[in-house]
């Protein structure tokens, strides 16, 4: 009896820790990409064992690398190769130009770039991971876990990559205080409170995550900054986080609050042609890197939404930037200078701003300086033409600024993956060349030259167990990393990898999901935005539609300067009968967009007013059509529910509830953005819906009267 008594315990325990057992093995999301589930006994012959991880010289970087594919290899294949110094059959050799064990490494390899390659070493079958640096042997080790994760041969290997871009970077709008502006998934993961003296292992999985896709740098706080963060305490602390970095090929970088001068060091300017503001600068430059010796340099946002700047003192940005720049060249730094702008003073446009200030100081920044650019003139919109700066500063060096975290698309519980939308706009032809000179081509500097080049991406980052507060929002910051890496990815390939190594490695999980991914951000402009109609979202928290809003102090606040909806009709007049903000574009790039009659229906509304009756390629008028795909946005959120529904049982209960519960929110929010713009629209229009098509009853007052004082990520 007591025997039984003992067995049944047992039982009852093991089963117990069965039942716990997922989010012990990451199944809650914390593991991002980096999952490494076992591979199916079928595979495993196809993934022989390796018999040893070879590191061939001693460093934290290597360190890293060696230990990342003893863990990778340990999970997927079920035993942990050993490090060894004697070369062995089936051996994973990391080499480097300091030691490369009689292996022929290309002259040519860039130093963050990788070779893979099936060889034989001392008459042994190897693999060799060979790097222009130890960074590049750790970027290699990553691609070759990839392989294996995503069910592809390892035999016979011969790959050899690196980045197209050099900055790849994370911009984290975290403030001291731990909240996350336009933050959607929990707090800060910075704890500026017990730093530097409690390092939180988690930055370390933070910088493996980045390691493994090629992001090299991460901005530690808000753009709209705190001249505190370049005091000497908060540098120590930022210095504890470089730190656990460093070893995966992350350098930090800081925003700096422009009048810094007097905010710190007790001037009476901040003016870039002041001398002793300029010597400011390069004392604090000095301190900042006396204690981080590899500080990256300064994120800025000048005389944009109230932030000060070199405007203040009838300056240009050129010449903000260029004082910073010059302080921080000595270390080897570089500032990358935003250009999002726009101003009170000039009600007729806000798209034009940018351009307007910018473009005339085209050849006028240092040569490390990078102008940051948002991929469309408004502001991260779930739909915008590309930013006519690009292209248009052949002189000047620029990088683009995608947001990841989704303050437009539905924050944290919309499933909008991103990645369409990003080689949307990195694919646009600026013509700025001639045909094909594209803004891919204008960032990875092949168009025009330039040698520094780089892509920065708004993080959605916080401190959430899964990372992004929502499972599929880690899709985003996956892409980013691709994109940035090589902006000439495809977006379903990145889809494809990213649901293989996060969801399943079976055909017909993989089948389901990447077509939920890929449409499913056109399914959100459907509902929020369509036709090129923009920034429609309520005022301050940006949740949920407001597309009434008009009684802002500022008018390019309002959503209704937008979209201009009148008894006429509705759209932004943006040819030369209204804004011309199309004579900011190439001419051969602009042209598909004068006539609206052939403008492409994506942008229509962004480009033109149009009549309520004027007739779209379908033969609906437009107000029908307005309806009918606000409505097709509903439907398309409601097969996705239903196509993730079809997965219960082939994907882990905690995550696939997860999903589940956001889907639900999702539909209930589309039918909201629908019925709500709708409402308001009809209400100008004074237009019935087409046949078969409802509304509620519910009145634009009742939908106005709607508040959100409690909305996570408002500034």
């Amino acid at each position: 009896m007591l025997r039984r008594l003992l067995i049944a315990f047992c039982l009852l325990f093991c089963a117990t820790t069965a039942a716990h057992a997922d989010p012990l093995k990451g199944e809650d999301g914390y593991d991002l990409w980096l999952r490494y589930r076992p591979v199916e006994a079928a595979k495993i012959s196809d993934y022989k064992t390796r018999s040893s991880v070879i590191v061939t010289a001693k460093s934290p970087t290597l360190d890293a690398a060696a230990s990342e594919l003893q863990r990778g290899l340990g999970g997927m294949l079920g035993a942990t190769p050993p490090n060894s110094s004697t070369i062995a059959d089936g051996a994973i050799v990391l080499v480097t130009p300091a030691d490369n064990r009689g292996f022929a490494i290309p002259a040519d390899l860039d130093r963050e770039g990788f070779v893979i390659k099936s060889t034989t070493l001392d008459g042994h079958p190897v693999t060799v991971i060979a790097g222009g640096s130890d960074v590049g042997v750790l970027y290699g080790a990553f691609r070759y876990l990839k392989l294996i994760q995503t069910g592809q041969t390892t035999a016979g290997l011969d790959i050899q990559d690196a980045p197209k871009l050099d900055l790849r970077v994370l911009d984290h709008w975290d403030n001291l205080d731990g909240h996350v502006e336009r933050g959607y998934a929990g707090t800060s993961l910075w704890d500026w409170w017990r730093l530097p003296d409690l390092v939180d292992t988690r930055y370390t999985d933070y910088a493996r995550a980045n390691a493994s896709i090629g992001i090299n740098g991460a901005v530690l706080n808000n753009v709209n900054a705190k001249a505190d963060s370049l005091t000497e305490p908060y540098l120590k602390k930022a210095a504890a986080i470089a730190e656990t970095l460093r070893p995966y090929g992350m350098k930090i970088y800081l925003s700096a609050r422009f009048s810094a001068p007097m905010e710190l060091g007790g001037l009476k300017t901040a003016d870039p042609e002041d001398p002793a503001v300029a010597a400011w600068w390069q004392m604090k430059a000095n301190e900042i890197y006396s204690i981080i010796p590899d500080f990256g340099g300064f994120l800025v946002k000048a005389n944009s939404e109230g932030q000060p700047g070199p405007g203040d003192y009838k300056r240009t940005h050129a010449q903000g930037a260029n004082m910073l720049a010059k302080a921080l060249k000595p270390h080897g730094g570089i500032v990358m200078w935003r250009a999002f702008v726009y101003s009170e003073h000039d009600a007729t446009d806000r798209a034009k701003q940018a351009y307007l200030e910018f473009q005339p100081s085209d050849g006028q920044f240092a040569d490390n300086v990078l102008v940051q650019i948002k991929n469309g003139a408004i502001d991260f919109q779930p739909r915008e033409p590309f930013h006519p700066l690009f292209g248009a500063m052949p002189k000047t060096q620029q990088m683009m600024e995608f947001q990841i975290t989704k303050e437009y698309l539905g924050f944290a519980t919309h499933l909008a993956y991103l990645a369409p939308m990003w080689e949307e706009a990195l694919q646009a032809d600026t013509f700025a060349k001639g045909k094909g000179s594209t803004v891919a081509n204008v960032i990875d500097g092949t168009l025009d030259g330039h040698k520094l080049t780089g892509m920065a991406g708004v993080a959605n980052i916080g401190d959430d167990r899964n990372w992004t507060g929502s499972d599929f929002d880690q899709a985003n910051w996956y892409a980013f990393g691709r994109f940035a890496w090589n902006p000439e990815s495809k977006s379903a390939d990145i889809a494809t990898d990213w649901a293989r190594m996060t969801w399943s490695n079976d055909p017909k999980v993989v089948a389901t999901i990447v077509p939920m991914m890929m449409g499913s951000r056109e399914a959100v402009v459907h509902y929020m935005t369509p036709l090129g109609l923009a920034h429609l979202m309520d005022t301050g928290h940006h949740y949920g539609p407001g597309p009434w809003v008009s009684e802002l102090g500022r008018p390019e606040w309002n959503p209704a300067y937008y979209h201009k909806a009148d008894a006429n009709g509705i759209g932004f007049d943006r040819t030369k009968t209204g804004s011309n903000a199309l004579a900011q574009y190439h001419p051969a790039a602009a042209k598909p967009w004068l006539d609206p009659k052939k403008t492409d229906e994506r942008f229509l509304l962004w480009f033109h007013h149009v009549p309520w009756d004027f007739k779209m390629k379908s033969g609906r008028p437009l107000w029908d059509e307005l309806v009918v795909t606000y409505s097709q946005g509903v439907d398309e959120v409601s097969a996705m529910r239903k196509t993730w529904a079809g997965l219960e049982g082939q994907i882990d209960a905690a995550r696939f509830d997860a999903v589940t519960a956001n889907l639900t929110i999702q539909e209930r929010e589309a039918q909201w953005w629908r019925d709500a713009c709708l409402t308001y629209f009809q209400s100008i229009s004074k237009r019935p819906l087409p046949a078969g098509l409802t509304l509620p009853g519910t009145t634009v007052e009742d939908y106005r009267k709607r508040v959100f004082p409690y909305a996570p990520g408002r500034g």
